[in-house]
């Protein structure tokens, strides 16, 4: 059974992904999509740090609140444009690198 994470928990993502990850099926997702969900879940991370809503964040990056909570839950796939437009809301430099 999945309990549900309330905002008083402490809540440790790389444990919960640890645990999640046992499960054979949502290792292969995980392995195709990965990627994406780390920028999704990062960009959640900043949002909140700066002490912004996703309407804040939506103004400030040129879309609709909708589409944050679609970036923020992983379902959009990023685009360069989009990641450089949410890094300058955040006040950040956005870095994009190949590493083996």
């Amino acid at each position: 059974m999945n309990k549900k994470i309330t905002k008083k928990d402490n809540f440790d993502f790389q444990e919960y992904l640890a645990n999640k990850l046992k499960n054979p099926t949502f290792k292969k997702h995980y392995e195709e999509y990965g990627k994406q969900l780390e920028i999704a879940y990062r960009i959640l991370q900043l949002r909140k740090k700066e002490g912004l809503s996703q309407s804040d964040m939506a103004k400030k990056v040129g879309t609709s609140q909708s589409n944050i909570a679609r970036m923020e839950s992983g379902e959009q796939n990023f685009t360069t444009e989009t990641l450089y437009k949410v890094a300058a809301a955040l006040g950040r430099e956005l870095r994009i690198d190949f590493v083996r």
